[in-house]
């Protein structure tokens, strides 16, 4: 999506243990014109290299974000392309799915192209995910061959489900002749009634209205039957609820096109959290039991959620300086996510990586195999989109010292184990040290 960026400079990442979907070896990485050059032991560097320091750490694929609030256009007091592509390279990601629900929505192909013109310059890849239905009104069908002759492999009305399912089928058969994914934020508009948080004991005691876990099973349950009858992948957004998981586990043993993907927040965060009404806690869907926690957790353990991704929704300091109730929902992801995942789901390196890199960068269609240049084997030849990651560094999230425009993390002050030290972009080091260079 984009032009690339002009070819980097030569660079060698020294010392570190390269790990992809192939499996792991220590290994030097010679980078030069954009692309991987030489994989190997005890290499040496090219006359004038800039050379990246990996001792102790792991060097793999760029991480692949399917789930980014970029705010641009209409939002950019929020976020901007340009700081929230660096907020992604902090956090290890060198490509990242835009969300349609800016202002104006992106339901067109002029307001697409306008988007990928904004990322020319960027640190990351920005693929862009183009609306379902115009304005995101989930009544009638947006452009959605003009959007994917640029490019856009993912629909969603995301910030709103489609709650027709007459109209949601319709956009899974015109969907699947144009070969592309549907992806639905899953939220039955008559049960969630107007909610704030979760709806259980916690809600009860705050007396805060709830949002059921039912307004989000039943949207779940309703697409896998649409996606069964017409064959065109579902990938269901931000998945919270333990029922929701088993619904999707069973569908794929049934043989059913659907992906899902979970946010950091839905396995490091309780509804508990919002005890003390701070709307930085406050997020859509909302933040769930223990109980839904641990069933993300075995979800992604086990392969039934295919991938992490962020959900990363800026907001400036006024908004969320509102009371809880009018606060809009949302908190930021992109500089934490993969700390969060190493900190919390205890699970082996190269299986929290693959949920960060290769299988949501085939899940957007960004992947090497798919003509991609996200998420592939650190061989030469391949694009040089890489992470060095730091797994035993830790680090306590100071919202201010975060490369986003805004502020609204609900880990402040929390010590994370792991982090990203460098991040190329097509061969270029757009973070060094754990330092933006642009």
């Amino acid at each position: 999506m984009g032009e690339p960026a002009a070819a980097a400079g030569a660079v060698l990442v020294q010392g570190g243990t390269v790990v992809d979907a192939t499996g792991e070896r220590r290994a030097d990485v010679v980078v030069a014109g954009g692309r991987v050059q030489a994989v190997g032991l005890d290499l040496t560097a090219p006359p004038g290299a800039h050379v990246l320091d990996a001792g102790g750490c792991v060097v793999t694929p760029g991480l692949v974000d399917l789930h980014t609030h970029l705010r641009e256009p209409g939002g950019e007091e929020s976020e901007t392309v340009e700081t929230g592509c660096r907020a992604a390279s902090v956090g290890g990601f060198t490509a990242v799915v835009a969300m349609p629900n800016t202002d104006p929505p992106l339901d067109s192909a002029a307001a697409v192209r306008a988007v990928l013109d904004l990322a020319r310059a960027a640190t990351a890849e920005v693929a862009v995910a183009g609306a379902i239905t115009v304005g995101r009104r989930g009544e009638r069908l947006a452009p959605m061959a003009e959007m994917a002759a640029l490019g856009v492999r993912i629909f969603t009305d995301d910030g709103a489900g489609v709650q027709s399912a007459g109209v949601m089928r319709r956009a899974l058969e015109y969907g699947g002749a144009l070969g592309v994914t549907l992806a639905q934020h899953c939220e039955d508009a008559s049960l969630a009634g107007g909610g704030s948080m979760h709806e259980g004991s916690w809600s009860s005691r705050l007396g805060v209205p709830g949002i059921p876990g039912l307004a989000e099973e039943v949207m779940v349950a309703r697409d896998i039957a649409l996606a069964g009858h017409t064959g065109t992948r579902v990938h269901f957004l931000h998945l919270s609820t333990a029922r929701s998981v088993d619904l999707v586990r069973r569908a794929k043993a049934d043989g059913v096109p659907v992906t899902a993907e979970a946010a950091p927040h839905h396995f490091a965060l309780t509804d508990s959290d919002v005890s003390g009404y701070d709307p930085v806690f406050k997020v859509n869907p909302p933040l769930r039991s223990q109980h839904d926690v641990e069933a993300i957790v075995v979800g992604l353990a086990d392969g039934t959620i295919d991938a992490i991704a962020t959900d990363h929704a800026p907001h400036p300091p006024e908004s969320k300086d509102l009371p809880f109730d009018q606060a809009p929902p949302g908190m930021l992801g992109l500089e934490t996510a993969l700390s969060l995942a190493i900190t919390e789901l205890g699970l082996p390196l190269r299986q929290v990586v693959g949920l960060l890199s290769w299988r949501p960068a085939a899940i957007a269609g960004l992947d090497v195999a798919s003509g991609g240049e996200q998420g592939g084997p650190v061989v030469a030849g391949s694009p040089a989109n890489l992470c060095v990651i730091d797994p035993v560094a830790t680090w306590t999230v100071d919202p201010s010292a975060l490369a986003s425009r805004s502020r609204n993390t609900p880990y402040a002050g929390r010590t994370l184990t792991g982090r990203v030290r460098h991040t190329l972009f097509r061969g270029e080091p757009v973070v060094v040290d754990a330092v933006a260079q642009r």
